[in-house]
Parts: structure tokens; sequence; C-alpha cells
């Protein structure tokens, strides 16, 4: 038995779960999440008790790896409509920036704008059910109630120019560790 996969959701009183035909739904003061899960897993909402669990068919290895991945996903939503998830990332060089410009289309929707070492500054759209902030120039805060999402595009964010091993130039995680590498060393002269 999936250790995580028996473990029961507590649902938090200012959340409301919907179960029908093979969808989740959660709605909380963050937001609204949904979720389709596989045909396999069995989830149960008790409204009394106002716990979420999930069983499997039978112990195949489908089944199996899918009992705790589901209950993961579950919690996952939970957690995102009452607290949110959110990835801070930094801009570590000389020049280099970020800062938020209001987009010049019909919609007008904030854009990022990162000035990184390139030739043009790189514009990236901000997905609308995500919300960007840039506290300082080197400084990027992404912030959202559907985890996959805010870790996707911090990750977009990051593969505009992640850290290079040499100086540490670059966009990285708050908390990422780059490993360094040593430059070519002068060759004395030689007699």
């Amino acid at each position: 038995m999936s250790r995580i996969g028996k473990q029961p959701i507590t649902v938090p009183a200012n959340v409301q779960v919907r179960l029908e035909n093979g969808t989740l739904r959660v709605e909380g003061p963050k937001g609204k999440l949904e979720l389709r899960y596989h045909a396999n897993m069995r989830v149960i909402y008790d409204d009394r008790t106002r716990r979420i669990s999930v069983e499997r068919p039978n112990d195949d290895r489908l089944n199996r790896s899918l009992h705790g991945l589901t209950r993961t996903l579950i919690n996952n939503m939970i957690v995102g409509v009452t607290q949110g998830f959110e990835k801070r990332l930094k801009v570590e060089g000389i020049g280099y920036q970020a800062r938020l410009e209001q987009g010049k289309d019909k919609t007008r929707k904030p854009k990022l704008v990162l000035s990184v070492g390139f030739s043009h500054p790189v514009i990236l759209d901000i997905p609308p059910e995500l919300n960007v902030e840039v506290p300082d120039p080197n400084t990027i805060v992404v912030r959202g109630c559907d985890k996959q999402k805010v870790g996707e595009f911090a990750a977009e964010i990051r593969h505009v120019r992640p850290p290079e091993p040499y100086k540490g130039k670059g966009i990285r995680y708050e908390n990422e560790v780059v490993r360094r590498k040593q430059g070519k060393a002068p060759v004395g002269a030689g007699g």
C-alpha cells in the first residue's frame, strides 16, 4: 500500500469541493482548480468529515504509481487554493535586470522584460492565472494557485539565461547553488 496514497486529505472550511464524472473541482480564496484524474483511481469525498481519500482497485504497477500521484496532485490543489505557491528568482550580473512593463497590445496585460546581456531585451508574456512581481531589479517573484504553472513559468524565465559556471551570471532560483568552475590560469614564462 502506498504510504502517501493512503493518507486522507483534510479540506479546510473555506474550500468548496465538487466531484463529478472523474473530475475534481476545488475552489478557495486564492482561485479555482480542476483535475481530471485517471479512471483507475477512485476519489471519495466525505462531506461530513471534510476529507478526501484516494483508493486503487488492485496492486498492479500502474495503479500503485497512480495512487500516490493522484493523492499528491489533489493535496497540491487544496494547498494552492488556500495558501498559493511561490517561486523566487535572482538575476545576477552587471547590467542584468528585470522589470514589468505595461503591454502595448489591446489586452494591456503586463509583460516581464529581461535585460540579461543580449543585444535586445527579452519580453515574456505573463500567463493570466499567475501574478509576477519585481520588488527590485534583481528579484522576480512568481505566484499562483497552480503549482505546475508556477514552476513551469519560473523555469521558462530561468531558461532565458541560465547561470553560467565561471562568473555565475544569469537567472537562478533564490536558493539554487551554482557549481563554479575555475577559469584558465595564465602559464608562467618558460625559460
